[in-house]
């Protein structure tokens, strides 16, 4: 009886052991952790219910997690002199992806990268890939701004066009550019001769009374027609734009109920979809490091949001106008300045 006893547990011992070989085996090929057990954390710069840069972030969060099984974490409100602090800290926990919202964390996430090869550093707006685990994601926001434009360029009266970038980066300047362009063309066709644009910078992401405050002035300058990305400092521009009785087009989010009546219409970026691709990417192995992943109008990434009963003869131009787009028909680079 002991010798089949004996007999018994050494059988069901090599079989164990032939079982945990293969599951090794099976985590050197990579089937180690399901897209659920992925150590994921978001880095914002402001917080997730600002109605504009930091919520539409924090909606494609939400939306890996309910769509992916994923369990994404997140820090907001991470100030400027934190950046490096906070890569590091996530990445000596052991973080498989590092995710940070804004082009303003390219530097430190290239700084901090080449110490934590294991980690993945992928910065959302970012246009920096120096080393191989950093892979940034880049919504061609020009695209975006492009449709802006369309809009603006149909809703303005004296085509005096007014615009408040956060900082003057790369992508910031292109995405203006384009807007300029495009909105003071339009509004010339419609017979507008003197139409023209005037751009600012906040130099801020979050210092709302000074949105107001640049908005005031450049409406009393005379612009009718006020375009704004640099997240909180937004919704200032928005409250001086509906003190003054003028013309707000929303970008990054849906502001159309900010201020109904003064935000005419919004461009929103379907950043549901621009996480969910980039994190299946990421668990795919196909995020490739050392290189920029861009998304835009063909991706689906950017739409208009209009208010109830807007002019249905604008919706159709804007629709024309993305389709051009789509067609190639559109030459962005020509407008960068």
């Amino acid at each position: 009886m002991k010798k089949v006893l004996s007999m018994v547990l050494i059988g069901t011992l090599v079989l164990t052991s032939i079982f945990a070989a293969g599951s090794k085996e099976a985590q050197a090929e990579g089937g180690e952790k399901s897209i659920g057990d992925l150590k994921i954390v978001l880095i914002l710069p402001g917080p997730i219910n600002d109605q504009s840069w930091n919520a539409t972030n924090y909606a494609g969060l939400v939306a890996c997690n309910e769509q992916l099984g994923t369990k994404m974490e997140y820090i907001e409100n991470v100030q400027a002199s934190d950046y490096e602090s906070t890569f590091r800290n996530y990445s000596e926990r052991g973080y498989d992806l590092i995710m940070a919202a804004g082009t303003q964390f390219d530097d430190a996430a290239n700084s901090v990268a080449a110490d934590y090869p294991d980690t993945t550093f992928c910065v959302v707006n970012g246009f920096r890939a120096d080393h191989s685990n950093v892979s940034p994601i880049f919504p061609k926001e020009f695209e975006a701004s492009y449709i802006a434009s369309l809009i603006a360029g149909e809703v303005t009266e004296n085509g005096k066009f007014a615009t408040i970038g956060g900082f003057p980066n790369e992508a910031m300047e292109k995405l203006l550019d384009v807007y300029e362009e495009v909105a003071v063309s339009i509004a010339q066709e419609r017979g507008i001769a003197n139409a023209s644009a005037t751009r600012s910078y906040a130099n801020s992401w979050d210092d709302v009374a000074l949105g107001k405050q640049m908005a005031e002035t450049m409406i009393d300058n005379g612009a009718d027609t006020m375009f704004v990305y640099a997240n909180q400092v937004g919704l200032g521009a928005i409250q001086a734009t509906k003190e003054k009785g003028k013309m707000f087009v929303g970008f990054s989010s849906n502001q159309n109920d900010i201020a109904p009546g003064t935000v005419v219409a919004s461009v929103i970026f379907d950043f549901q979809s621009f996480y969910t691709w980039a994190v299946e990417k990421f668990y795919e192995g196909t995020l490739t490091g050392g290189q920029v992943h861009e998304a835009g109008i063909a991706e689906g990434i950017f739409r208009p949001v209009y208010p109830a009963g807007f002019d249905e003869g604008i919706k159709t131009r804007v629709e024309e106008g993305i389709e051009s787009a789509l067609a190639g028909e559109v030459d962005f680079p020509s407008m960068f300045k």
